[in-house]
């Protein structure tokens, strides 16, 4: 099977298309699994984060 130009790039496309999805899942699935929501909690209540919510003046 030669591969010449347009059939690099087909397969490239669909290989990239499939390669985001499946990260896009994957972090989707990491943000909302039940053991890491004590450190994303953790995370929210810093107090660097209450700093920058004070307007600036």
């Amino acid at each position: 099977m030669p591969f010449d130009h347009e059939t690099i790039v087909g397969f490239s496309k669909s290989f990239g298309l499939f390669y985001l999805v499946a990260l896009s899942i994957i972090a989707l699935v990491w943000t909302y699994w039940p053991s890491n929501k004590k450190g994303f909690d953790e995370a929210a209540k810093m107090p660097i984060l209450e700093e920058e919510d004070r307007p600036w003046r």
